[in-house]
């Protein structure tokens, strides 16, 4: 009897404690288990007018880039700049040696003079040719009248229409060689013009104030005619050549202000402007291009072809819902919020619109306004999903 009784003991204790096991068991299931409610945050759906958002990426571009170099081969005596450097303009950057252009311009220089002395020996030859012209004249005159009187011969009077005659051709002639040798001293002198601009070429020159961005060459190398050395731009002209989705770049246009992040510097923003939308668009990548200007020019100026994210804001749209882009989920193929009703869980496809520079997004079908949604959970969701909402999931963004 004791016996049994020990037993019925024993079998009473061990049922209790599977029994407080099993609901210790069920508890830690339900609290943190796969039965356990999933935390999550909610949010309220509102009616806002949306300013929408258009990203794009693009280069750092100049809108004005100076390629320095010669207009004559040669080789390089000198470069005195470094990429980085700043000029101011007619500051002499480099030079390409001369070689014989010196000599060549003095040459130059001496058959101008000679040039010059021969025109003063023709002009003094007009001189005189037109004295002895006048001279002539005066005599066919005076010896015409004398005829008329009959004190000297017809003969005479000829003679001296003659001498008349042929002292106008002197003048003539006289005026033609004072023409030629004008003419040779003005083509010496253009001669002497271009060999002095092709010798002033061989000097590398800034045409602007700026910043040299590249040098190509150092001192000792052969360079062909036209060649780049040096390429100078000007920070003024600085901007981006940015491409944005065709689909989404409706209403992009002049003016619109925007915000540019260089891919060196994402935590310190710039504000820049659209300058112009280029009337073509990139039929292979299906998008549009646009030019954005820097305003104001940062301290420190990107380098050109540095990468950057630009954000430009566009019109405002009207009133309408809009949700925290974190909130929309993909179930089924479809696009959608889940909707938090009576504690209870629904699946609302919706149709999507622009979205703004905060992450927020224009609901064009499928809300009204102030329904209640999830915005973060720890895990996917479903419509029979337990839920805890709570103010705050670690490590999600708000």
């Amino acid at each position: 009897m004791k016996s049994l009784l020990g037993n019925r003991g024993k079998t009473l204790w061990l049922s209790a404690f599977l029994l407080a096991l099993f609901g210790l068991f069920l508890f830690v299931a339900l609290r943190s288990g796969p039965l356990a409610p999933v935390p999550v945050t909610s949010v309220q759906v509102e009616r806002i007018e949306l300013a929408p958002a258009l990203t794009g990426i693009g280069l750092v571009e100049a809108r004005y880039v100076h390629k320095i170099g010669s207009v004559a081969a040669g080789r390089l005596k000198s470069v005195l700049v470094q990429p980085g450097d700043t000029v101011k303009a007619g500051q002499l950057l480099g030079e390409v040696d001369p070689v014989d252009f010196d000599e060549r311009l003095r040459a130059q220089d001496a058959a101008i003079k000679r040039a010059q002395a021969n025109v003063l020996g023709a002009q003094a030859q007009v001189r005189e040719a037109e004295a002895r012209a006048g001279f002539a004249s005066a005599q066919a005159k005076r010896y015409s009248e004398l005829g008329k009187s009959r004190m000297v011969s017809a003969e005479s009077v000829e003679s001296k229409r003659q001498e008349q005659r042929m002292a106008a051709a002197s003048v003539s002639a006289a005026h033609a060689g004072l023409e030629a040798t004008q003419q040779e001293l003005a083509g010496l002198r253009a001669d002497r013009l271009g060999q002095k601009q092709l010798r002033d070429s061989l000097q590398l020159i800034a045409p602007v104030d700026g910043v040299v961005i590249r040098r190509e060459a150092d001192p000792g190398t052969t360079v062909v005619a036209g060649q780049s050395v040096l390429e100078v731009v000007d920070p003024a002209s600085l901007w981006l050549n940015v491409r944005f989705d065709q689909k989404r770049a409706q209403g992009l246009r002049a003016g619109l202000a925007a915000q540019i992040s260089l891919r060196s510097q994402p935590e310190a923003p710039f504000a820049g402007r659209v300058a112009r939308v280029e009337s073509y668009a990139d039929a292979v990548t299906e998008e549009l291009l646009a030019k954005v200007s820097l305003i104001p020019l940062p301290t420190i100026l990107p380098a050109i072809g540095e990468i950057a994210e630009v954000n430009v804001v566009l019109n405002t749209l009207p009133t309408a819902p809009a949700i925290p882009n974190a909130a929309v989920r993909r179930v089924d193929g479809m696009l959608g919020v889940w909707l938090l009703e009576d504690g209870d869980l629904r699946f609302m496809p919706v149709k999507l619109g622009a979205v703004d520079l905060k992450g927020r997004v224009q609901v064009l079908e499928g809300l009204r306004g102030g329904e209640s949604i999830i915005l973060y959970s720890r895990k996917s969701l479903s419509a029979n999903s337990r839920i805890d909402v709570i103010d705050e999931i670690q490590g999600a963004r708000q």
